[in-house]
């Protein structure tokens, strides 16, 4: 039995389960410099980070994907806990309920060249500032220090334009797109807790079938389970389908390194919500339809575009640290994977559905098997409302 290093947290993604200690698992990023303040809706609860900790064999943390998409397991999670396949989720859906896709696509964000000293580099992206600018992760012998010229992929330069926060910035070639360079000579970046590199395969299955929004560097691996023939499937039975972006970050790597979860300060993930997105919603509300959000990221932009009330559309950036006491107001329900111990995801999820309820799924999840993390299985979470509250 295993329990995650004390420096792991997730993603983020991020709903792709990714840990929160830093990419570099076994080669760790220079890096000493704190996180940024965020607008955090936070419980009046006294949490702490042990609150959220279980203990997982590292033989169910999913090494590679099922040959089908929708062969995985899927776990209905509410007052009961029922063991169904992925390829029965149509039996959870109602023909007046709105399914909403995170469309960001994987960048091949990881990098390799040497600095102009001829030490190794290696380079994981965070997130684009512009077309020629971006911030990353580097690993180097020593931190290159602005001015410094990294040549990539011994194919272009990019020059250290100095630091933000943990990470570097970097600025880009002028004459094209730096997700054009990246896209071209970078490599697919999987979580450190895939134990092997990124091969062939992934670059079809690390995707979701309905990417097209380059940005992210972990995939929204809720929607991993999803094929065309069942997006056809869902549309046939009337299920209405709804799409905004989130890209997820490199940050979303970074750990929980508070023991006053009161204290944590989330990275910044980038977000469009479109206005046909925002009618869908509104359209699903009047006929007494369920918002169904697939993955903590579309969960995460549309809460946080409706924090100050009512859901508006447009793009931004979100901070928002969702734990348990954070008073949804869009999301009924929540398809996502499994999440790493004592990560920002599983308290997102305990919030959602009850943090009661959570242990009981994940005690119940271990016991049977199932298929941990990005490759993993999937759940359909119902949300608690005896959990919510105005949060502070």
């Amino acid at each position: 039995m295993v329990s995650p290093p004390a420096d792991f947290e997730s993603a983020a993604s991020t709903d792709s389960a990714t840990p929160a200690m830093s990419y570099w698992e076994k080669r760790p990023i220079i890096s000493e410099s704190p996180q940024s303040d965020n607008y955090s809706d936070v419980s009046p609860m006294s949490l702490t980070i042990n609150d959220f900790d279980y203990t997982l064999p590292a033989h169910l943390i999913a090494q590679t994907p099922l040959a089908e998409r929708n062969a995985s397991r899927l776990l209905g999670v509410g007052r009961t806990l029922v063991d169904r396949h992925f390829a029965d989720l149509p039996e959870f859906i109602r023909p007046d309920d709105l399914l909403v896709f995170n469309d960001t696509r994987v960048l091949h964000a990881r990098l390799f060249g040497v600095k102009e000293s001829g030490g190794a580099v290696e380079v994981l992206l965070e997130r684009a500032l512009g077309p020629h600018e971006a911030l990353a992760q580097v690993r180097a012998s020593r931190s290159p220090g602005a001015g410094t010229i990294l040549r990539l992929a011994d194919a272009f330069d990019v020059t250290v334009q100095g630091r933000v926060g943990e990470f570097f910035h970097l600025r880009f070639p002028p004459d094209e797109n730096l997700v054009d360079l990246v896209e071209r000579h970078g490599k697919m970046p999987l979580p450190p807790y895939i134990q092997r590199e990124a091969v062939e395969a992934d670059e079809n299955r690390y995707q979701t079938v309905y990417a097209r929004a380059p940005g992210s560097v972990a995939a929204p691996t809720a929607g991993l389970h999803f094929d065309e023939k069942m997006l056809e499937a869902l549309a046939g039975r009337g299920t209405k389908q709804a799409w905004l972006t989130l890209h997820v970050g490199a940050g979303t790597f970074q750990p929980v390194r508070v023991h006053d979860l009161a204290e944590h300060r989330m990275h910044r993930e980038r977000y469009v919500i479109p206005p046909a997105t925002v009618d869908a919603i509104a359209a699903t509300r009047k006929k007494g339809g369920r918002v169904i959000a697939v993955g903590t990221t579309s969960l995460r932009a549309i809460e946080a575009a409706a924090c100050h009330g009512e859901l508006v559309a447009g793009e931004g950036e979100t901070e928002l640290f969702i734990l348990p006491g954070f008073r949804f107001r869009v999301v009924d329900n929540l398809i996502t994977n499994f999440h790493l111990p004592r990560s920002t995801l599983l308290m997102l999820v305990s919030a959602f559905a009850g943090m009661e309820t959570i242990r009981r799924a994940y005690t119940h999840a271990v016991d049977r098997g199932y298929r941990f993390f990005s490759y993993g299985d999937a759940m359909f979470l119902t949300r608690d409302n005896g959990m919510i509250c105005d949060a502070v």
